[in-house]
């Protein structure tokens, strides 16, 4: 079926550039990386509370489960 070749690809690429320029393009590409990398630090980072929360939950339970036999 149909998909993009490489042709189509710089076709597009060449459009764009005559449209926006060289500059805009760089820095459209600047914030787009930016903000892919403060959406992975943001994702890591929830992650990371999530497990440190649940590792927080086990100690308190194995705490409350020694108090009980103790």
């Amino acid at each position: 079926m149909g998909g993009i070749s490489i042709w189509q690809l710089l076709i597009v690429l060449a459009i764009l550039i005559l449209i926006f320029g060289t500059k805009k393009l760089k820095g459209l590409g600047s914030d787009l990386g930016g903000a892919v990398k403060g959406f992975k630090e943001a994702v890591n980072n929830d992650e990371e509370q999530k497990d440190g929360q649940t590792q927080a939950k086990a100690i308190q339970g194995d705490k409350k489960q020694d108090d009980k036999s103790a």
